[in-house]
């Protein structure tokens, strides 16, 4: 089990990385993370799952599955999430008070780990948040709880770069319960910078106060490639050249699927908080979003809504994607609640209204006729999934005045001029889309996990991560 000091601390990467170096050893192995809190999520068999614990099932050569992640918090606000049990909303999940979740959710989490357990040589956990969260320990069932039920040879990851790494390991450590401190058999600091000699006499002395070893110093590697899970990575790329802006709303979703465009060659990648970045912008991307009508709200509070009208009415190229699409309609119907009704942009002549069964498809998508700057991808197939409650539909008569064109079958994209408008999400994740637009390639996610491995084997010795098993 990968547990860490804080969120962001690099458990995911430690996870993904671990999952792809036992597997080159030969290993049958599968990922699991009880309960994650996300709106980037994955289209498998049986519904829906987090997005880290899909690639992580990718790194270790195994078919992802909801059994991997049983329970997927998908914030809505700050204080509602919508609860994914077993790939599928549950309603009365959702309505019920949060800390009486886990007696609920814990024979489903028990279940799901024991069942993969048993036909699998490793199963790697992945912890959330920090496991000496004390008011949550009574509630818990993603932590330690996991690691107790499991058995499992468990490493602690603090992020150095933060400051007050030793610190953080060790408060970590003293605030668990002594039977679950025994679970713990090495601490692992990530995101250094400089000489790792620096670090002594601090690994030995925390040694000497908790008898468990720094089994590695893992060096800062902001180019491993692997998607962040839970926000914006608010640095943008230094690419010269072509200029690519993602607006970045409160309850973005999906935001995984731009991680290639970050590894462009000749192009920069920025997240849109302000109307100037818009505006600057040579390619303007509207991602998902797990709350539209409170995301238009806020796009019209911060004027961002005027930035994105401009940049589309002067003709330069703009993706709308899932949640992104359904703004720039006409109006958003939800006669259900499922999600909230509202007035979009007015920019597409198309009404969305939210039902309450999730569509579910992954597959491949062939694009048809493309104009204009999405040209080259005319013809062109790739992988792609939608996850939606949205069912849209356009106005016929405006939609031909507007040139207002389908570009995918069963209404999942339209083309106006240089915005084309998909309810297909992966489309930046085919090595061939990339090529068509860009002209360039990138690494294949078969490339980063092989990379993360090799990493971590770099700085951890392979004999003790071996060592971990016994």
């Amino acid at each position: 089990m990968v547990c860490g000091t804080s969120s962001g601390a690099g458990k995911s990467l430690l996870t993904t990385a671990l999952a792809r170096f036992y597997a080159n050893q030969g290993l049958k192995v599968a990922p699991f993370k009880a309960q994650n809190m996300s709106n980037n999520a994955r289209v498998v068999e049986g519904g829906e799952m987090a997005s880290a614990q899909y690639l992580q099932a990718l790194a270790a050569r195994c078919t992802p599955d909801v059994r991997m992640n049983p329970v997927l918090l998908k914030p809505e606000s700050d204080t509602r999430s919508q609860v994914i049990l077993l790939g599928r909303r549950d309603e009365a999940l959702c309505a019920m008070e949060w800390r009486r979740r886990a007696q609920h959710l814990w024979p489903t989490v028990e279940t799901c780990l024991a069942e993969l357990m048993a036909v699998h040589d490793l199963v790697i956990i992945e912890g959330a948040g920090s496991p000496a969260e004390i008011n949550l320990q009574s509630t818990d069932i993603v932590n330690m709880r996991v690691a107790v039920a499991a058995d499992a040879a468990t490493l602690l990851v603090c992020d150095v770069d933060r400051g007050g790494a030793f610190a953080h390991l060790y408060g970590t450590h003293q605030l668990l319960p002594p039977a679950q401190r025994a679970m713990i058999r090495g601490f692992v600091l990530n995101k250094f910078r400089g000489d790792p000699q620096l670090l002594n006499p601090a690994p030995e002395m925390l040694r000497s106060l908790t008898g468990i070893p720094v089994l590695g110093v893992l060096p800062m590697w902001r180019e491993h490639g692997l998607p962040e899970e839970d926000g914006v990575f608010d640095s943008s790329t230094s690419g010269v050249g072509f200029s690519i802006a993602i607006v970045a709303y409160p309850r973005i979703s999906n935001l995984d699927e731009f991680a290639p465009l970050r590894r462009l060659p000749a192009a920069s990648v920025s997240w849109a908080r302000r109307a100037d970045t818009i505006a600057g912008a040579d390619l303007l991307i509207l991602p998902g979003s797990k709350h539209v009508a409170d995301d238009l709200d806020w796009l019209r509070r911060t004027g961002l809504d005027v930035a994105i009208t401009q940049h589309v009415r002067a003709g330069k190229p703009t993706l709308a994607i899932c949640g992104g699409l359904q703004m720039l309609g006409r109006e958003l119907l939800d006669p259900d609640a499922v999600e909230g009704a509202a007035q979009g942009l007015g920019i597409l002549p198309i009404v969305t209204e939210f039902q309450r069964d999730k569509r579910y498809r992954r597959g491949s998508y062939a694009f048809g006729q493309l104009r204009g700057f999405w040209a080259p991808l005319k013809g062109l197939a790739f992988e792609g999934y939608e996850i939606r409650h949205g069912a849209t539909r356009t106005l016929e008569a405006e939609g031909r005045a507007l040139l207002l064109e389908p570009v995918l079958p069963d209404d999942c994209g339209w083309q106006q001029g240089q915005l084309l408008a998909l309810y297909t999400h992966g489309v930046f994740e085919s090595g061939a889309v990339l090529r068509a637009l860009f002209g360039a390639a990138v690494p294949t996610l078969e490339d980063t996990f092989d990379g993360l491995a090799a990493f971590v084997a770099r700085h951890v010795s392979a004999d003790i991560l071996m060592d971990l098993l016994a």
